[in-house]
């Protein structure tokens, strides 16, 4: 196996505070342990597109209390294709680079551990996505930030639902996670969370509405995870016409949740897990995402780490249930 020199490094798919802080490390501690480092813009479409730079310290200087991603990221179609993998391969060769650290979410590392096996090269993830869906990871990067951006924005929600006795329904993201949803309901004293895990969605809200209406209760918080059949405004819906004399009002986070700074536990889980990367490559590890269980740094086969089945805690339910009488 050729001796690894050059490391590149991109961020992919949705963006998630704490992204620059793990290019940071990545570059940081690349150059510390003797590697030269070349940033790629735009994630996979920038590898097809030659969009590709050297990186020095100077270049991350100043960055890791940023939100969003200094490299840009995309969602890239054409790294799909035989031909777009092809010339991403290509242009890695050109740049004679040996290794790549993809930062990003369950599309993003399920792209490097193909591409990893379709041209033999090192591909190493990071797990960076606000879903906290990646398996094998405690956390993963921009989590924590978006679940204090969520408790901080139904904080103000609940003014309002208290001052006009109103329920809202409060869509978050997740796609076909609840972690955020039920963490976040929990952090926020919401009454209820309806989450994919749960698969009694709706008599969950049924017994929410019955438990409210008992106790004359007007204004609650519904923390709802995102779906395109039965979000927030599905479960507004169904309360308007079942309970009429409730009050309803929906709020779609959206987007808001991807900004902002990220927290001290973003900031550090990037920077433990951008140093753990180069920590893998000079340790031959090939093809692992780098996460954080029990505080202890692991090494995750890809194949283990996109796995849909991530552990949720259902005792976390229970505790929602008990708390919101």
């Amino acid at each position: 196996m050729a001796k690894i020199k050059t490391i590149g490094v991109l961020t992919s798919g949705g963006d998630a505070p704490g992204m620059n802080a793990a290019i940071r490390a990545v570059t940081r501690a690349g150059i510390c342990n003797g590697f030269k480092i070349m940033g790629v813009y735009r994630g996979y479409d920038g590898l097809i597109n030659d969009e590709i730079r050297p990186f020095t310290t100077e270049n991350v200087s100043g960055i890791i209390m940023s939100g969003g991603t200094i490299l840009k990221t995309a969602r890239s179609k054409d790294f799909l294709t035989e031909e777009g993998k092809q010339k991403a391969y290509d242009n890695m060769v050109k740049h004679n680079i040996d290794a790549l650290v993809v930062i990003g979410g369950n599309g993003s590392l399920t792209g490097a551990m193909e591409f990893a096996r379709e041209f033999d090269v090192c591909c190493i993830g990071l797990p960076g996505t606000i879903d906290n869906d990646l398996y094998g990871t405690d956390s993963t990067i921009g989590y924590d930030t978006t679940m204090n951006t969520i408790m901080d924005c139904v904080d103000r929600i609940r003014d309002t639902a208290q001052s006009h006795e109103r329920i809202f329904f409060v869509e978050v993201m997740g796609r076909d996670a609840g972690f955020l949803a039920q963490n976040s309901a929990i952090a926020c004293g919401a009454e209820a969370a309806i989450i994919p895990e749960e698969s009694t969605g709706v008599d969950q809200l049924a017994r929410f509405m019955e438990r409210g209406i008992r106790k004359s209760k007007k204004s609650c918080i519904v923390i709802v995870s995102e779906s395109p059949k039965c979000g927030a405004l599905y479960y507004a819906d169904r309360v308007r016409k079942e309970f009429p004399n409730f009050d309803v009002r929906v709020t779609i986070l959206g987007h808001l949740q991807r900004g902002g700074r990220p927290t001290a536990h973003d900031r550090i889980l990037a920077s433990r897990t951008g140093v753990g990367a180069i920590e893998a490559i000079i340790q031959g590890q090939r093809n692992i995402m780098v996460g954080v269980r029990n505080n202890e740094i692991v090494y995750v086969p890809l194949v283990e780490a996109i796995r849909s089945d991530k552990p949720f805690d259902k005792k976390l339910i229970k505790v929602l249930d008990e708390l919101s009488i």
